[in-house]
């Protein structure tokens, strides 16, 4: 997600508006929905609350201990609906400048470069590594688990996870984290979506995929390769895993800056080559797959083509009247297939609750973005900005080629606001956005409920 992504999404929304068709009634669509409470629905239920005998998986899920799809709904293993009530792990394990207060900088690549011009490879490879254990820590993820989220989702960078001098090597720090990550979860009673958001070569074409401003992964035969082999060697490691609640293939593809009369057609078949990769180590996980366009544009499907499938899309900055998912809801009911909103968020509280109301009211599952930020009301935790931060951010918003005519920090002081930094994002350190989370139906836990420390709260 980044500002170029909230801008641009409202955009494609008002050009896809004209599109809508199949208007229905309030009823009629009510009729569909999942009680945001996880309540039964007709569709999923057979009366006292018993798996409803049109729901084909529900005796393999009992047994496996697996959510999966059932028409329209995520169905527990006990054959009862699951709606997601989730939240992003953004900037983890793919930072993203806008989360840093850099304008300019804002792809992984770019961040790096930034803070290697300041304090020399070494330290930044140090900074980075004490970075990935600090932002996410069991701490976090216990909270989040009794602020009464019961979904992650964890947004990946590919280059973590294969080998760069030989792609055909799984070798890399991510796997560690993510293990560590999902271990954690296992135990708080959280699920798991894995996103890839930074698929090799690019799937966007922005900077929130680390590529060369190109969806590259469309284009060069090697990089789609990569991409299905991912995803299949994930998803032979975490095929008997429950706490996994399933694969987010690509995150928001094909960015409305590039080809998109070229690239649309693209997309779903590179969906199903990876599904089949998925399917052929992996029978139970959910697979999302996300809409064209900041993932708004559902023209690009057509039949489901898995039988435990979803389809995602992201909204920022949108009505919150029934149009912003009108023609969603229309897919859904077509197909029969559930719908996931994977990213929202980043504006206000009021503006939060009026939309993942509308969503609840229509049986979708979503996941806000994000759980943590710099100096912000717009997320569950807000990290406090550093002192003298703004001698980096000032960088962060010029390009590299101005820094030559600028007074740097030296590495010294660089070091210590960096390192301040890190400080800051700990989980101890942290302000809680409590607004924030009563936008979404959750409260703010009390410690000794958790056994966590202290943290401040907000009102």
């Amino acid at each position: 997600m980044t500002l170029h992504t909230t801008i641009a999404s409202l955009a494609v929304t008002l050009l896809l508006g004209s599109a809508v068709v199949g208007f229905q009634s309030d009823a009629a669509l009510a009729q569909d929905a999942v009680a945001p409470d996880g309540g039964a629905t007709p569709a999923i239920m057979a009366p006292g609350g018993t798996p409803h005998p049109d729901d084909p998986d529900a005796e393999n899920s009992a047994a496996t201990g697996f959510v999966h799809t059932a028409g329209k709904h995520f169905v527990g293993p006990d054959g009862t609906p699951f709606q997601i009530r989730g939240i992003n792990l953004g900037n983890w394990l793919v930072p993203e400048g806008y989360m840093f207060k850099f304008r300019r900088m804002h792809a992984p690549k770019e961040i790096n470069a930034l803070i290697e011009r300041l304090i020399g490879p070494a330290d930044t490879k140090e900074f980075w590594d004490v970075f990935r254990e600090t932002y996410v820590t069991e701490e976090d993820i216990r909270f989040l688990k009794a602020a009464g989220f019961n979904t992650v989702r964890v947004p990946l960078h590919y280059a973590l996870f294969i080998d760069p001098n030989d792609p055909s090597q799984y070798d890399g720090p991510g796997y560690r984290l993510l293990d560590r990550v999902i271990g954690w979860c296992r135990t708080a009673g959280l699920k798991v979506i894995v996103d890839l958001h930074a698929a090799p070569g690019g799937q966007t074409g922005v900077n929130h995929d680390d590529g060369t401003g190109f969806p590259l992964v469309f284009y060069v035969p090697s990089y789609r390769r990569q991409t299905i082999d991912l995803w299949r060697h994930l998803a032979e490691r975490y095929r008997d895993e429950p706490t996994v609640l399933g694969y987010d293939l690509l995150n928001e593809p094909i960015s409305p800056y590039n080809d998109v009369a070229y690239l649309n057609p693209l997309l779903e078949p590179l969906y199903k080559d990876i599904v089949a990769a998925i399917r052929s180590v992996d029978q139970h996980h959910v697979v999302f797959t996300a809409a064209a366009q900041w993932s708004t544009n559902f023209a690009v499907f057509g039949r489901p083509y898995d039988s435990n499938i979803a389809y995602t899309y992201h909204k920022f900055w949108a009505s919150t009247e029934r149009d912003s998912v009108q023609s969603y809801v229309n897919f859904a009911n077509q197909y029969n297939v559930p719908i996931f909103l994977g990213e929202s968020g980043e504006l206000t509280d009021d503006w939060n609750r009026a939309f993942r109301k509308l969503n609840e009211r229509f049986g979708i599952s979503w996941s806000f973005w994000t759980f943590k930020n710099l100096d912000t009301p717009s997320t569950v935790l807000s990290a406090p900005l550093p002192a003298d931060w703004d001698k980096l951010a000032k960088l962060g918003n010029e390009s590299p080629s101005d820094w030559d005519n600028e007074t740097l920090p030296s590495h010294d002081e660089a070091k210590k606001i960096l390192w301040a930094y890190l400080d800051a994002i700990k989980f101890r350190h942290v302000h809680v956005n409590a607004g924030y989370l009563a936008s979404l139906g959750l409260k703010v836990p009390k410690p000794d409920a958790v056994d966590l420390q202290r943290v401040s709260a907000g009102q």
